[in-house]
């Protein structure tokens, strides 16, 4: 398992080796010693996400509340897309910025989304399927989300792609707006969430 740290503090991307032969193909997208070796700490388990998504299809930019927050522990077994993390906590040195990692059924690469950050995709091919690993269940009171087709982020979607978003994702907040109404993770909250995990391990 290969492992890059991201340049948004506390995201990682894990890239599985992967072996093939006549029967198919055998990988490990998730392997917890090399995760808590990477982050410092294991990954809480409290839900299980699968999604299937159409050829430019957007989800996202969304987050939860941190604490407690969710973080998300994320592969795609079938198709491919682009996934988009977003640092979104207020005080961040990395303040706005994104990184995008492609991930696919040909390199099982997975991302790790700490609490606080957001997160969303863009599914560039048919029936895209994803996994999520999510550190804590749903907490519908707790989630927001971010346009993203907010202008001032200007993430990497495909200008050749028609996108498709819910009504939900396409009438959420810039991260401006977002900001000015106080929904957005502090990132001293954030680091010192995440102290308090590496503590508990």
């Amino acid at each position: 398992m290969q492992v890059r740290e991201l340049s948004i503090a506390g995201a990682f991307e894990f890239q599985p080796q992967t072996f093939a032969d006549g029967r198919g193909m055998f990988a490990a997208p998730f392997q917890g010693d090399a995760f808590a070796e990477a982050v410092g700490h294991p990954l809480r388990l409290g839900q299980t996400n699968h999604s299937v998504s159409r050829r430019g299809t957007i989800r996202g930019v969304h987050f939860a509340d941190t604490p407690p927050g969710q973080a998300k522990y994320i592969y795609c077994p079938r198709g491919a897309m682009l996934d988009v993390i977003v640092d979104i906590r207020v005080g961040s040195p990395t303040f706005g910025q994104w990184e995008c990692v492609k991930l696919d059924a040909h390199t099982y690469s997975a991302v790790y989304v700490p609490e606080g950050l957001g997160h969303g995709f863009f599914a560039l091919e048919d029936d895209t399927a994803m996994i999520y690993l999510c550190s804590t269940g749903y907490n519908p009171s707790g989630e927001h989300g971010i346009t993203p087709m907010d202008p001032t982020l200007d993430l990497p979607w495909p200008a050749d792609i028609e996108p498709v978003l819910s009504d939900k994702d396409q009438n959420a907040p810039t991260l401006a707006e977002a900001a000015d109404a106080g929904l957005l993770p502090s990132y001293e909250k954030c680091m010192a969430h995440y102290q308090s995990l590496r503590e508990g391990y």
